[in-house]
């Protein structure tokens, strides 16, 4: 495995370049690391999860919240957060009544500021 960072200025890039040569051990931790990128990606490619993630990013919220920032009932906020609970991506946190969730580390936060940049930003 080599580093883009090796080549021209205007080709460089933080991405890996694999050869013919790459060894079984770094093919696998790159098939095991393509699994989890996939999972993550799949998870995060409904709108609805996306959205739920993109109001998390600014900070903890009800369920109840996030069913009036979505205008969705609680049963589909409740689904989708359950799937981005599953996949390790928010977080719950009782109190009383009431269900938080947060993003569970800074991945989903980091996604979103990309996908904000590349599909809402109005430069």
């Amino acid at each position: 495995m080599t580093s883009n960072a090796e080549s021209t200025p205007q080709t460089a890039s933080r991405l890996p370049v694999f050869d013919k040569n790459i060894c079984a051990d770094d093919m696998q931790r790159m098939m095991d690391n393509a699994q989890r990128a996939s999972n993550f990606l799949k998870a995060i490619s409904h709108e609805g999860r996306l959205m739920i993630m993109c109001h998390l990013a600014s900070g903890e919220k009800s369920v109840t919240e996030l069913e009036e920032l979505l205008s969705a009932r609680q049963a589909a906020v409740s689904q989708q957060l359950s799937r981005l609970r599953y996949e390790g991506l928010v977080i719950p946190r009782r109190e009383g009544k009431a269900i938080y969730y947060s993003l569970a580390d800074d991945r989903p936060k980091q996604i979103m500021e990309v996908v904000y940049d590349l599909f809402c930003r109005t430069d």
